[in-house]
This record gives C-alpha cells, structure tokens and sequence, in this order.
C-alpha cells in the first residue's frame, strides 16, 4: 500500500513539521518534511512549522536560519509559524511557551506523578548499559525542589496504550524498557523534550503527527504521559516513516556531506536531491518535487 492510499480515508486539521537547530538539516529531513508536506495536502490538514528550541545551549542561529534556507529551497511550503528568524526569535520560540509545560509539571507534581533523580547518566550506564533508569530514586524520596535533580515520571510498563496509525487501525503495544521512567523536567530545570513535544502538539491542535521509525519509543512516551497529564493525544493519528540510511547507519546532523546546506551549495537542484533520495529508498528514478517522492513511500 502506498503513502496516498494509506491516507486516503481521512481528513485531518493539522500536522507540523518540527525540526531541531541543533545542526544543519539533511537528508533525513528532507524525507520526512515531503512525507508531511504530502500527507498534509492529501488529507487536507494544514501545516505548522514549529522549530523545538527549548535546549537553548545547544541551539545555534546559524540552525535555525538553515531551516528556512532549506525549506524555501526544497520548496516545502507551511500554512503557520515563523517565516523568518527574527520572526521566530520575535514569536514563536519555545521559550515564549514555557508557561504551559511549567503547568503540565505542576500537574505531575501535584498528582504524585514523578519523582526527583539525582543519578548522572554515566550512574545509570554503569547499572544498566542501555540507559534503563534502574528505579534506585523512586525509594529514596528526594525532595522535588532538590537542586540539579531531574524529575522522572513513575511508569509502569504493563500499562496498554493505543497507538492510532494512518490506515485508521489501532496498534495495542506498551512502554518499552527503554522508557522506564523517563525524564520530563532536566537537571537545569527545563522541560523535556518528551514534555515540550507533547504539550506543543496539544496546544497548537495537531492530529497528525507524521516522524520517523526511530521516534516511535517517543511516540508511546508522549502517549503514556498525555494518560499522565488527562489529555486526549490518544486521538491523534501517526505515521512513522522510513528512515534513509548510508552504509547500514542513521544519518545524522554530524554527517556535513548528507546536509542540505552542503548539497545546495555543491550546486544540487531540488530535484536531484529529490532523486538522490528515491534512489535511497531503493526507486532509482528522476523525481522532481516532495510530492513524487512522496509517493514512492508505503504507507501504515
């Protein structure tokens, strides 16, 4: 089945596309904003743009601006959000949010809902390699209010969640281990992303979350702590999709010569970037826009 298919049965509000300063886009992301793009045209959802900054030591303007560069190149188009940096910078920044997941914490705290941690990460690597929070703090009872403390939220993994998927079935599935106990609030005090992610899709009335397979543990985290928090994010709708791989490994932000910025500026058309990206998905054909792209995707 492919991606239009797949979709073809229904009718969505919003979707957004929310991408990360924390290095210059590539070409994972220009997958993902043209399976968005594609779905939001499809199923007549509108667009946001919401760019998640709220980790600002590690945001660089340079970031944020390569967003806009590389939205306008590749010819993305968004119906609401920042046009500009200093328009994001002016409006639509996080921080300008932080109110609404500093009462969402709240909610947390007053419910009994997480617990303070003062374990540093190298702590619970050498109990369990795989960054399982082991549940030593949950015992200890310190104080919420204790500094350079996380707060954890008390999970329990045999809590069933729904997850809603783009051929309107239901996938019935559970926390994963990985999960166990997941941060909401840092060390500096600041919102998680898990939080932040959440609380923006409710906020802003998203019922399309379009990401890829590797944020699925974020998907039933974000689902479990909407449970959590009594919102309705079970209602929203899900695609995950493929991720682009060079010799067997993730792409990421590090990898310069798979960055848009540095395609755009060894001379690459839109459209040939568009065709370098079938052909990673093994369809070696000229594709000349997200949309044809798109739809040499299989949709779930």
């Amino acid at each position: 089945m492919t991606l239009f298919e797949a979709a073809s049965i229904n009718r969505f509000q919003k979707t957004r596309l929310a991408p990360t300063p924390s290095g210059y886009l590539h070409l994972g992301n220009a997958l993902s904003f043209a399976v968005t793009t594609a779905l939001a045209r499809k199923t007549g959802a509108k667009i946001l743009l919401r760019i998640d900054d709220i980790d600002r030591d590690r945001v660089n303007p340079l970031y944020v601006q390569d967003i806009f560069y590389t939205l306008n190149f590749l010819e993305i188009p968004w119906d609401e959000g920042p046009r500009s940096y200093a328009e994001f910078e002016k409006e639509w920044s996080q921080r300008y949010r932080l109110e609404l997941y500093q009462k969402a914490l709240q909610y947390l705290r007053e419910h009994d809902e997480v617990f303070a941690c003062t374990c540093s990460r190298a702590q619970v690597r050498s109990v369990n390699p795989g960054d399982i929070h082991p549940g030593t703090c949950r015992s200890k009872q310190v104080s919420l209010d204790t500094p350079d403390s996380a707060w954890r939220l008390k999970t329990e993994r045999a809590s069933e969640l729904m997850v809603k998927t783009l051929k309107d079935s239901l996938v019935k599935t559970s926390l994963p281990a990985g999960m166990t106990d997941f941060v909401v609030r840092k060390k500096d005090g600041y919102p998680s992303y898990q939080l932040t992610s959440l609380i923006d899709d409710l906020h802003f009335g998203i019922d399309l979350v379009v990401r890829g397979q590797d944020l699925w543990h974020s998907t039933l985290a974000q689902l479990y702590l909407s449970q959590k928090l009594g919102a309705d994010f079970d209602k929203v709708t899900f695609y995950h999709h493929p991720l682009i791989e060079i010799s067997g490994k993730k792409l990421s932000k590090s990898a310069g010569d798979t960055s848009i910025k540095y395609l755009r500026e060894s001379g690459k058309k839109p459209a040939e970037i568009y065709s370098e990206l079938a052909g990673m998905l093994g369809k070696s054909r000229q594709i000349s826009n997200w949309a044809e792209l798109a739809g040499l995707v299989n949709g779930n």
